[in-house]
């Protein structure tokens, strides 16, 4: 009972549960959303660049770090907001990885979006199970369920709203989307495309180990290379590019993408592309040190093992996302001499 209260506490703090039941069309909840993210911004409470947050009280230190890769401006972009909500024991990271010549317009207009739009559909939903007359705080409530509820919502008006953007071309550009809410001791987990997230714990044995917590949503995927042949899309590599295999259309050799999940690329979204999200969730436990959350900049070079135990070496948490993101290029140039290094951005959340 305690947790709920707490959590209903804070919500009747943060928005207006009445305005949220009369509003209809959830103008009243979104207005509030944006507020509370202008508000945060104000009290350093959102990052949406290069560095720390880390709020007095917070279980959570979050490191973040960017560099722009040898293909133009920087595609990438991120977002971590502490106390998401005003709910402090709540906080929302994201990753975002455009590409296509709108590309970064398309990732940065998706991070602006997603907070916001997710914490208004929460909202909603939680302001929906108070006034249902059935609903009784002390039974215990689907808590997944109305985050992943709020997610595939989120996503898909998301995808709506940008396809109808006058001042951004999504026709031939899009964005992946990776993020986590954690919610006291639950995390939520929501991809689109192909960035991942990896968690550093404890084995039994004492020894630090990296577990994959998301999927690389790449064409090839049986299920996904099912989905977009049914819908007369293709998947092939060029010749070029043995094992990168990408999405085209089903007369012509466009667009390419190495992934099969995006925001935007609406020139493709009829034959296999979507923009729904694999939604997941975890208890963190004692063992749990931290999560990563990286673009394909990152994987493409470094391991889920190699990436864990970077950011596990550093003494300086703030430094963690810098240093993984440098060992990052050093391998790029290592390993892939002669082919333009991606942009590379990662994301390291700590729990005390």
């Amino acid at each position: 009972m305690g947790h709920w209260s707490s959590m209903f506490n804070g919500l009747a703090r943060s928005f207006s549960i009445k305005k949220v039941k009369n509003s209809g069309n959830g103008v009243v909840a979104r207005e509030t959303a944006e507020v509370l993210a202008k508000d945060a911004k104000k009290n350093d409470m959102v990052l949406r660049s290069s560095g720390t947050v880390n709020v007095n009280g917070s279980k959570n230190f979050a490191s973040v770090f960017s560099k722009r890769g040898q293909k133009g401006v920087n595609q990438d972009c991120c977002i971590v907001w502490e106390e998401f909500g005003c709910q402090p024991d709540m906080i929302f990271c994201g990753i975002f990885d455009g590409h296509g010549p709108w590309g970064h317009f398309v990732a940065k207009r998706v991070r602006e979006s997603m907070p916001p739009s997710l914490l208004c559909n929460w909202q909603e939903s939680l302001a929906q199970m108070v006034h249902d007359p059935e609903f009784d705080v002390d039974k215990k409530m689907n808590w997944f369920n109305v985050w992943k509820s709020s997610y595939l919502k989120t996503c898909a008006s998301i995808d709506q709203e940008l396809e109808h953007h006058r001042k951004i071309d999504a026709f031939n550009s899009g964005t992946t989307a990776l993020s986590i809410v954690r919610q006291g001791e639950k995390i939520i987990i929501a991809n689109v495309g192909d960035s991942r997230a990896v968690l550093g714990t404890t084995s039994d044995d004492g020894d630090l180990i990296a577990v994959q917590l998301t999927i690389d949503f790449k064409p090839n995927l049986p299920q996904e290379a099912e989905r977009i042949t049914q819908c007369n899309g293709r998947v092939f590599c060029l010749l070029d590019e043995p094992g990168v295999h990408r999405v085209w259309l089903p007369d012509e050799e466009v667009p390419g993408l190495a992934m099969s999940r995006a925001f935007g690329d609406y020139c493709i979204k009829d034959f296999g592309l979507i923009s729904v999200p694999e939604v997941t969730q975890r208890n963190i436990t004692s063992k749990d040190q931290f999560i990563v959350l990286a673009t394909d900049g990152v994987w493409d070079v470094v391991s889920n093992q190699e990436a864990v135990e970077i950011v596990s070496s550093t003494h300086d948490r703030s430094k963690a996302s810098k240093l993984l993101v440098d060992h990052a290029i050093q391998a790029w140039k290592k390993k892939r001499r002669g082919i333009a290094m991606d942009d590379i951005s990662a994301i390291c959340l700590f729990f005390d």
